[in-house]
């Protein structure tokens, strides 16, 4: 056996038991078969379509054939709140303290986030106007710009917007990467008409947008956005639920994440044993962003297997009846 041989049996792996031992052999060969002479690693591209193809039996081998298009109503959701949360920190971005105030800014900008800012409204646009995988291609540099402002302003010096704005955006990020390429074109505008209408809720409003991410204003905004994020979801895994369809439900538990990341400060609050305040100490935030980044994730496995158990078909004791 070769090593490249090896290595591909090892992806296998991805695959459940049965699967592998009806279908692995011919699996392999194939990949084996197409290599370039000489290589020892399996190319990349050989790597992600075999982890997605044991996904998918395992998913199937569970009967929760909804999941995959529960992930991407999780993702359709996930994108058009990250680009109307975008929309409303664009403009207070634009809004920059008075000389004389004593606020650090970013040049003209309250802080370096007008660049991940624009890189979601970059993303809605992409969403809306391009076909393909631009779209997704965008919102992974979006997630990347948001990530990237931590050692940035570490370099740099200048502000950024706070780690309880950043958090959410990049849990809401990640789950947009899910989203379907194949939508008809009112469903693609969506997120950016959300850009638009976070944009102009925050343009009108006279208070809190004014120059700081001033924790009860943002506190707020991302406690809101969950209460909202996690009503449509249960509505809509209502309304699918009736008839047959659970998408809805797993869309529900992949979101789970992402809305406990936007009620952080609510969450760390009632975590510190004072519910209503806005200012938490940090190691009960932290705290709970760990325990909501590890939890909200563990789920989903644990909802697969409850499935696959449930979905298995029971073994009937051919001595059942010799008893009697």
């Amino acid at each position: 056996m070769t090593e490249l041989e090896r290595r591909y049996l090892r992806l296998l792996a991805a695959y459940p038991a049965d699967y592998r031992r009806a279908r692995g052999a011919e699996i392999v060969g194939t990949y084996l078969d197409l290599a370039e002479p000489g290589r020892r690693w399996p190319a990349p591209a050989d790597a992600v379509d075999l982890l997605h193809g044991g996904l998918r039996q395992r998913v199937r081998a569970a009967g929760a054939l909804h999941l995959v298009p529960g992930a991407r109503l999780a993702a359709a959701l996930a994108l058009v709140t990250a680009t109307a949360l975008a929309g409303m920190w664009t403009v207070l971005e634009l809004r920059p303290a008075l000389p004389g105030f004593g606020e650090p800014s970013a040049g003209p900008f309250v802080s370096l986030g007008i660049v991940a800012w624009a890189g979601w409204l970059l993303a809605a646009a992409a969403r809306a106007l391009t076909p393909g995988r631009w779209p997704r291609r965008a919102v992974a540099l979006a997630v990347l710009l948001t990530v990237a402002l931590v050692p940035a302003a570490a370099l740099t010096g200048l502000p950024r917007p706070p780690l309880f704005v950043l958090l959410p955006q990049l849990g809401l990020g990640l789950v947009a990467l899910g989203a379907s390429r194949e939508q008809s074109m009112p469903l693609r505008v969506v997120p950016l008409l959300a850009a638009v209408g976070g944009l102009a809720v925050a343009g009108s409003s006279s208070n809190g947008f004014s120059w700081t991410y001033r924790a009860v204003t943002a506190e707020l905004v991302l406690r809101d956005a969950a209460v909202v994020v996690l009503a449509v979801t249960v509505l809509l895994a209502a309304g699918l639920a009736v008839r047959g369809d659970h998408r809805g439900g797993w869309a529900l538990l992949i979101l789970l994440t992402p809305a406990g990341l936007l009620a952080l400060h609510a969450l760390a609050g009632a975590a510190d044993g004072a519910p209503n305040a806005f200012a938490p100490n940090w190691t009960a935030l932290a705290a709970t962003a760990a325990v909501v980044a590890l939890v909200g994730p563990a789920l989903l496995p644990v909802a697969l297997a409850v499935r696959a158990r449930l979905a298995r078909p029971a073994i009937p004791d051919p001595t059942r009846h010799a008893r009697r």
